[in-house]
C-alpha cells in the first residue's frame, strides 16, 4: 500500500475495489473509498497485474470509466477545489488502476477548462 507522509496535501481516496488485506480502516485518513472507481473484478483479474496485459487494461478500463461517469465525478470535482491523491494497494507504482485513473481524471479536467 502506498504510504502517506503527514506532509501529504489533499484529499485522499482508495480507489481499489478491495480493502487491502492487512490494514485497519481506522489506521487510514481517508476522504473516501470509491469501490466502484476500479476496474470491475472481470478486469482486475483478467490483467492479474501482467505487465504484457498493461496496454489491453488500460484500453478496457477506460471504455469502463467512461461506461460509469457517476462513479469518478466525485474524484472529478475535487480535483477542480484541490490536490487529490489516490490510494491503492497494488506492489507496483506503475502499472495500475490508480495510474490510469489518474491520467483519465486530468483529462476530464483539462477539457472542462
Amino acid at each position: 500500500m502506498h504510504e502517506l507522509k503527514r506532509t501529504d496535501r489533499g484529499r485522499r481516496y482508495l480507489v481499489d475495489r478491495l480493502w487491502p488485506r492487512g490494514v485497519a480502516k481506522r489506521s487510514l485518513p481517508l476522504s473516501g473509498w470509491l469501490p466502484d472507481v476500479a476496474p470491475s473484478d472481470e478486469l482486475r483479474r483478467w490483467f492479474g497485474h501482467d505487465v504484457t496485459r498493461w496496454a489491453e487494461f488500460r484500453r478496457r478500463y477506460t471504455a469502463e470509466l467512461d461506461a460509469h461517469r457517476d462513479a469518478w465525478l466525485p474524484l472529478r470535482d475535487a480535483a477542480r477545489k484541490r490536490d487529490v491523491l489516490l490510494l491503492y494497494a497494488a506492489r507496483d507504482p506503475e502499472h495500475n488502476n490508480a495510474v490510469v485513473l489518474r491520467e483519465y481524471l486530468a483529462r476530464q479536467v483539462r477539457d472542462d477548462r
